[in-house]
């Protein structure tokens, strides 16, 4: 069996009792970063042994973990946040556990882009989750895309990064579209900055962001 465990994406008192019970049970952890994870699991008394799988590793351990799943091992994954697989590996592992005939089992809890969006004020009825925008090939081509998206739309982005993109999406879908930026989602210093494209640029400019960012955006409008 192997199990995806959502990890709190910040407040440490969001791991549900399941996932405690869960990750108590299983042979191994699968962490996409053991120092991160540590941290969570000494929190919970969870003494299991941990191994490393993260984008750079994932092809080279796939067949070595599956066969261990095939043998009868119990796995749990987790990554460094919220749920595993939404723009943190998972997707591999769990493919190609359908295809050898592993149960796999996804566990409900943390995702940052949910509490962002419902706390946006942006309608949530209809929304297309986009993660991290491409860097450099094929930015353009997707934004400009994008720019004709009705739905509200969901990014993730760093705080390096932000008043780049920010600027970006004013560039493409204009300065009036409305905007919400969260950071630090369920900590102390969690702030969530709405307003227009070119208000919420204007205050992370003199405000430089910290912490994990989404971005939540109004559709356009509709013709």
């Amino acid at each position: 069996m192997l199990y995806i465990v959502p990890s709190p994406i910040g407040n440490l008192k969001d791991m549900s009792f399941r996932a405690v019970e869960v990750l108590k049970k299983v042979d191994l952890i699968l962490a996409e970063d053991t120092r991160v994870s540590i941290k969570l699991l000494n929190h919970y008394a969870i003494l299991k042994p941990l191994s490393p799988y993260h984008q750079h590793n994932e092809h080279q351990v796939l067949r070595h973990l599956t066969n261990q799943l095939i043998d009868g091992k119990q796995m749990a994954l987790l990554t460094d946040a919220g749920t595993p697989g939404i723009s943190d590996p998972a997707f591999l592992l769990v493919r190609e556990c359908i295809r050898v005939g592993i149960p796999v089992e996804c566990l409900p809890g943390p995702t940052a882009f949910v509490p962002a969006l419902i706390n946006s004020g942006i309608p949530a009825n209809r929304f297309a989750f986009e993660g991290f925008l491409p860097q450099k090939k094929g930015r353009k081509t997707l934004l400009e895309k994008l720019a004709l998206e009705d739905r509200t739309m969901i990014f993730y982005e760093s705080p390096l990064r932000l008043t780049k993109t920010l600027a970006d999406f004013i560039q493409y879908f204009g300065s009036s579209r409305k905007c919400c930026v969260s950071r630090e989602l369920t900590k102390i210093y969690e702030e969530n900055k709405r307003g227009t494209l070119e208000e919420v640029l204007v205050h992370f400019e003199a405000q430089a962001a910290k912490g994990e960012i989404v971005i939540v955006i109004d559709g356009a409008d509709k013709i």
